[in-house]
């Protein structure tokens, strides 16, 4: 498969980033950082995205209880330059990616979405009585 430009992707930046995410796990779960943003948060590395060229990763987080993310995410962005440090020790790639960090927002929308359908489903169970209770009446 080819993109524009003549360059194939593969599957190299799913690996690459699924490397990077296991290392940054790695570094998180130890835990010695100097910030004091990051010095007492628990880090979970839910997704890495990295471009087709591998120059730049998206670091998708999610601070334990979701609570924090605001400060950690401070915190990451100014320990970005010693991460980046830590995993070119780690990882062997040419090119150690930029990163960004983000705050991984899609369980948040899972559960909006599973609390919309729960709230249809209740909708149609109850419109559904409705009509069964008003075809009971024009019966008798």
């Amino acid at each position: 498969m080819t993109k524009r430009g003549g360059r194939s992707t593969g599957q190299r930046h799913l690996r690459v980033g699924e490397t990077l995410r296991q290392a940054l796990a790695a570094l998180f779960a130890r835990g010695d950082f100097r910030d004091p943003d990051l010095g007492s948060a628990a880090i979970t590395v839910t997704e890495v995205r990295v471009t087709p060229d591998l120059r730049h990763a998206t670091v998708f987080i999610m601070p334990l209880g979701g609570g924090n993310a605001k400060p950690v995410l401070r915190g990451l962005q100014r320990c970005t330059p010693y991460l980046r440090g830590q995993l070119a020790r780690q990882v062997s790639l040419r090119y150690m990616p930029n990163l960004v960090f983000a705050f991984d927002d899609t369980f948040d929308y899972a559960e909006r979405i599973d609390e919309l359908l729960r709230r249809s489903e209740g909708a149609d169970d109850s419109s559904d009585e409705a009509a069964a209770e008003k075809e009971d009446q024009d019966a008798h």
